[in-house]
């Protein structure tokens, strides 16, 4: 027996996921979203001592960092303002004066 949902427009136990996270019903054309594609948009994230970060915030470096492709280090203690969340493998974009654009892994940052 299938472990996906029945349809809740006509009871349809044909039901199956199509690859963009929604569930669909072959029978009446109905689709609903997958209720862990809900959880993920709300991600969490936090800096290295656990505090959760958000948008806009300012967080310091808590070890010194070496750019790739850039001969400069950015120094344990630097300030970076306003930073922005996003969801890849360096979670944190912003600016970093005298450095230009930069994304940082926040395992790396603690909040100020």
């Amino acid at each position: 027996m299938s472990a996906l949902p029945p349809c809740p427009q006509c009871q349809s136990t044909y039901t199956y996921e199509d690859g963009s996270g929604q569930y669909a019903c072959p029978e009446c054309a109905h689709e609903w979203p997958v209720a862990g594609v809900a959880a993920d948009a709300a991600r969490v994230y936090r800096d290295a001592s656990g505090t959760i970060l958000q948008d806009g915030d300012t967080v310091t470096v808590i070890k010194d960092l070496k750019p790739k492709g850039s001969g400069g280090v950015i120094k344990q203690g630097t300030k970076v303002k306003n930073i922005r969340l996003v969801d890849s493998d360096h979670d944190i974009d912003c600016k970093i004066e005298g450095f230009g654009a930069m994304s940082l892994k926040t395992e790396f940052v603690r909040k100020v």
